[in-house]
């Protein structure tokens, strides 16, 4: 056989093949593109999938802080809410925390030196402390309207010096006259056995409010001039 025509037969059985081959390669190289493009969106996916997460995370953090902050907001209110409360609670409580008694001789409202220096030391207990009044019963042996008269004649005695002399505010004194009428303070222990009213004299009371407790100490001297103890 000439060897001319053995090439080009041989040439013609390889053509087909090689064309195959070629397309092989064609589709291995598109295959290798398509994985790299996939792998590349995959990345790109993972990378965006953890970006969203970690914001996600932290939005939430920042949620969680707001959330503690809006609660502890929330409980100072409360606590001031509650301040609030004891405050207004304990503006109308008031306690006793001294006494004394003011006497007058009979058929006179002419204060004595021992009744005035009794009323110069609770006076001075009292200076610049807030929160308190002072309760001013006035008893008289007189019966009926003189009684009466008589003793509101003490108290005013009693309000005009404090005014007058120590300048405690007209709106502290609170006073009643009783005249001879029995109250718990003139009445026997057992509430029950009353004792005549046998003097003119006026029982004065220093109440506390609770709340000018906490602002200010008790008024020492007005206690120890009665050795009424302090609470």
């Amino acid at each position: 056989m000439n060897p001319f025509a053995r090439k080009k037969w041989v040439q013609k059985r390889l053509d087909p093949i090689n064309d195959r081959l070629s397309e092989l390669d064609q589709v291995n190289a598109k295959n290798a593109q398509d994985i790299k493009d996939v792998d590349a969106r995959a990345q790109a996916g993972i990378h965006q999938a953890q970006s969203t997460a970690d914001s996600a995370n932290q939005a939430a953090q920042a949620a969680g802080t707001q959330a503690q902050q809006a609660s502890n907001a929330a409980q100072q209110a409360s606590g001031h809410v509650d301040s609030i409360n004891t405050t207004v609670n304990g503006l109308d409580q008031f306690k006793q925390t001294s006494d004394i008694e003011v006497a007058f001789r009979p058929g006179t409202s002419t204060l004595t030196a021992d009744s005035r220096q009794k009323l110069d030391d609770l006076a001075a207990g009292l200076t610049g402390h807030q929160g308190y009044i002072l309760e001013m019963e006035a008893h008289s042996p007189a019966s009926g309207s003189v009684g009466i008269s008589s003793s509101e004649r003490l108290n005013n005695a009693v309000k005009r010096y404090l005014v007058e002399e120590h300048q405690i505010p007209v709106y502290r004194l609170h006073s009643v006259a009783l005249g001879n009428a029995q109250t718990a303070s003139t009445s026997g222990d057992d509430g029950a056995k009353e004792t005549r009213i046998r003097s003119n004299s006026v029982h004065i009371r220093l109440m506390e409010n609770s709340l000018a407790a906490q602002a200010s100490a008790p008024p020492q001297s007005a206690a120890a001039s009665t050795g009424a103890e302090q609470p």
